[in-house]
């Protein structure tokens, strides 16, 4: 992904999320539909509407809140998320159509805008009017996001005094009507449009349900957000709280502020209740004006999302950039899309599409989570975490109100997000970064593998603990078999590979059959053999080289240093053999006394990179260490802490900053740090106690040293080389 210009203003949570959300949110459907509304369905079939409406985006905003704080998200809002799960061709196939109908949401905000300005000025031609709205907004818009965020602060004070007149005409006595007669279920009689012909529960849900969409309006600034992983989830569900009691509250007071009959047959009831009715005109005005320049803001986000990926033709034009880092080309050609759209002046056939591919994006949203959370890839580790059930209900209630709002052009949304994705599924996109379509199928050739007992070799994101432990005293796999299980668990597998040579009554094969059916009953995938062989070395390096070809290969190789291994003519050479392989590889000295303690801190010590502090998506031998001690942090409910030790003082804040911008890179949430100045074999004897520590393998490990770290650390140790195919960023 291209790097941002750092003449860029980023926005915080306030600006760049919650108001526009909030502004979204609060609309043209808030002032001359809710009396409707409430006419027909009564105040508690209204509440009823506004409880279901909110609890569809409600979910949506959650999921939505999960996965952004497990990717690093980039501009473009929902298309970035589902881009970054499923692949370029499911994110453009919603991208597209949602661009489109974004720049469509802006022409119908323009005309609502017009339609209240009319209200007001009768005589003013209704077209002049719509291009002058439009050359404001464009004007705003391309100038920059910033001045948008500012005309939207004005707005939302323009709004909050429409509020305060309502809140001093309720004080003033406005709400005549007894408690009981508003506290009753509707009749539903209809509209002026259908003569009170009747109407239905479902209908009136139609009508409101749009006002409760809009969650997305904060999320299309992700781009240019200080702290996307901060700001969307809190801007996004302060804006929902916020907006939802302000429904709830209004529709009461209105419920007590008029009759059945001014409500159903007067649109601008509100304006006529309210203590000083122009504050209320000035809202609609204000509301429609918000959510035009939200929208335009937020489709030319999508757009240049769109072009930086090299999802559509010209994209080098459309992800074009100011100096000051704003999108001029992407706004450009919305700015043409929203003028040719004027020009129809009736888009009452498409209006229906508009909310339908929102609802069509809270589903796909949520689908990215369902399954994200049942393929249980490390990889997915957010710090904002919901319940299993929240995405199922987003979607079902997603789906739902898509075929209750209108089914025949809810089949036909469908069916263009399918076109557009068979469509970019035939332009070999190269995705810039690795999806999680990965995992995807690595989970389905997993269920297979696991009766077949092999698959291939797994990428960065779905990456498992497979280990391979080589064994040649049973009672020595007994001793770490808790250990093993907890780095494998739950995804895992432990394929364990005994050495010895040939017996005719050999019962090593079924002893380890049945510590393989242990680990599987504890819910670890494990398989075994044994290589018949006098040389133990050679016996793992046969294995490692046969495995090779094998369906489900083992990443790591776990040895267990014990008193009668011979290290150099035993270990090494299978140390270097597993390198060569690219096999990760973990040494495990277990401490005679100590053993693994209370298995509640975890010490990762991280090599002093002496002036190279930049982190990139190599951080070197340290990938593996932490994915291990996240492994067993989670399966020990314990602690991590990152220690490193620095020869120059001068290196301390830069260590400092790349510990912490590991953290957060990492999602490792509440993970200590502790730097010291000084020389390793002195600081390692006074580091704070840990119940395993955690050392990179250096290239030509000595055996004087492992047995130096684990007396001096008091603690059992493991040295931890990667194979270069795991990354704790991904």
């Amino acid at each position: 992904m291209a790097d941002q210009p750092k003449a860029l203003k980023k926005f915080g949570t306030f600006g760049g999320v919650f108001t526009p959300t909030l502004l979204t949110i609060l609309g043209v459907i808030m002032y001359l539909r809710l009396g409707w509304v409430v006419g027909n369905a009564g105040l508690l079939g209204a509440w009823l509407i506004i409880i279901m409406s909110f609890l569809i985006t409600l979910c949506t905003a959650l999921s939505m809140s999960a996965i952004t704080t497990n990717i690093r998200i980039g501009a473009g809002g929902a298309y970035a998320i589902v881009s970054q799960a499923l692949g370029l061709e499911v994110g453009g196939s919603l991208g597209i159509p949602r661009y489109v109908s974004q720049g469509l949401a802006v022409t119908m905000y323009i005309f609502g805008f017009r339609e209240g300005w009319l209200g007001i000025f009768p005589d003013h031609n209704a077209f002049l009017v719509d291009v002058i709205v439009f050359g404001v907004l464009f004007t705003i818009a391309y100038i920059s996001a910033n001045l948008a965020i500012k005309t939207q602060f004005i707005i939302m004070g323009i709004i909050i005094l429409s509020l305060v007149s309502i809140v001093v005409a309720a004080y003033e006595g406005s709400m005549t009507l007894p408690v009981s007669d508003s506290l009753s279920w509707g009749s539903f009689k209809g509209s002026i449009e259908n003569g009170f012909s009747g109407s239905s529960f479902w209908m009136v849900f139609a009508v409101f349900f749009p006002a409760a969409t809009g969650i997305m309006a904060g999320a299309n600034m992700s781009g240019e957000l200080e702290d996307p992983k901060k700001s969307i989830p809190n801007g996004t569900l302060w804006a929902i709280a916020v907006s939802f009691i302000i429904y709830m509250l209004l529709a009461f007071w209105i419920s007590r502020s008029a009759t059945e009959q001014e409500l159903v047959g007067d649109y601008y009831i509100m304006v006529e209740k309210a203590y000083f009715g122009p504050l209320i005109l000035a809202g609609i005005l204000g509301a429609t004006f918000s959510s035009a320049l939200a929208s335009i803001v937020g489709s030319s986000r999508i757009l240049f999302a769109m072009g930086e990926h090299n999802v559509l033709p010209y994209s080098k034009i459309l992800a074009g950039q100011s100096k000051t880092g704003q999108p001029r080309n992407a706004m450009m050609v919305t700015g043409i899309l929203i003028f040719l759209t004027l020009l129809l002046r009736n888009l009452n056939a498409v209006a229906p599409l508009v909310t339908l591919f929102f609802l069509i994006t809270y589903a796909m949203i949520n689908i990215v989570v369902i399954i994200e959370q049942n393929l249980g890839l490390i990889s997915y580790r957010p710090i904002f975490k919901i319940r299993r059930w929240v995405p199922w209900l987003g979607l079902i209630s997603s789906i739902f109100a898509m075929f209750i709002i209108n089914p025949t052009v809810s089949l036909i949304s469908i069916m263009i997000v399918l076109t557009v994705y068979w469509y970019l599924s035939r332009q070999n996109l190269e995705t810039p970064f690795e999806d999680v379509r990965s995992g995807l199928f690595v989970s389905f050739a997993e269920w297979a593998a696991k009766h077949t007992w092999g698959m291939k070799k797994m990428q960065q994101r779905a990456w498992k603990a497979n280990l391979m432990v080589p064994v040649r005293d049973v009672n020595g796999l007994k001793g770490t078999f808790e250990f093993l299980r907890n780095i494998a668990k739950p995804k895992g597998s432990i394929k364990l590979l005994g050495i010895e040579p040939f017996t005719e009554h050999s019962s090593l094969a079924m002893k380890l059959d049945d510590i393989s059916a242990s680990f599987r009953q504890k819910g670890v995938f494990s398989s075994s053999t044994v290589i018949h062989t006098e040389e133990f070395a050679n016996g793992i390096n046969y294995g490692s080289q046969a495995l090779q070809g094998a369906f489900f290969r083992p990443n790591i190789l776990f040895l267990n240093l014990q008193d009668h291994d011979d290290y150099e003519n035993e270990l090494r050479p299978v140390m270097n053999e597993s390198i060569r392989l690219e096999i990760g590889i973990l040494l495990f000295s277990l401490h005679k006394t100590a053993l693994l303690g209370q298995r509640n801190v975890i010490n990762v010590w991280v090599s002093d990179r002496r002036g190279n502090w930049e982190l990139g998506w190599d951080i070197g031998n340290l990938d593996l260490s932490i994915l291990i001690a996240y492994k067993l942090k989670m399966n020990w409910t314990a602690q991590i802490r990152l220690i490193t030790v620095l020869e120059n003082p001068q290196d301390e804040a830069q260590a400092k900053e790349f510990l912490n911008k590991l953290i957060n890179l990492a999602r490792l949430p509440k993970t200590l740090t502790e730097i010291h100045i000084g020389k390793f074999s002195d600081i390692v004897t006074k580091a704070p106690s840990a119940d395993l520590n955690i050392f990179g393998m250096e290239p030509n490990l000595k055996f004087e040293f492992i047995k130096e770290m684990t007396a001096k650390t008091n603690s059992s140790c493991l040295f931890v080389k990667d194979s270069g195919h795991e990354s704790i960023l991904a």
